[in-house]
């Protein structure tokens, strides 16, 4: 059923709804591997069309690097989800992010931080506001 979510801020909604889920049960100190097969594991219970660990070509102008970005998750081929397990969302994390969204051409990405106390606190979203205008 879920597959079908189509529009990025309800997706974002309901992925938020299932890392705050995870997050009520397992609280914060894991690794990120943990959370994110978790996640992954929720996802696939609920039918959400997932990749894992997509590698994806990174440019500069018309020039493709050597270095690929990688992203952690992307639901609905419209979602980018970053697992974090750190202190806090830092401003290299979102530059990250933003990176990978508009290199892709992806309109909205969450940093989802699970070692936070509060989970909603280590939640960030990014977007790509070029398209979200466009």
């Amino acid at each position: 059923m879920n597959e079908f979510i189509s529009d990025e801020n309800e997706l974002a909604h309901a992925i938020i709804g299932i890392a705050i889920e995870i997050h009520k049960t397992l609280g914060p100190g894991l690794n990120q591997e943990t959370y994110l097969e978790c996640l992954i594991y929720e996802l696939n219970q609920q039918n959400f069309q997932i990749q894992t660990n997509v590698k994806r070509d990174l440019f500069y102008k018309n020039l493709k690097l050597s270095q690929e970005i990688h992203i952690d998750l992307l639901i609905n081929d419209i979602l980018v989800v970053e697992v974090e397990t750190s202190e806090a969302v830092t401003e290299l994390q979102i530059q990250k992010l933003l990176k990978i969204l508009k290199n892709g051409n992806y309109k909205l990405g969450l940093v989802i931080n699970f070692n936070s106390t509060l989970l909603k606190n280590g939640i960030r979203r990014v977007s790509n506001s070029y398209l979200l205008e466009n």
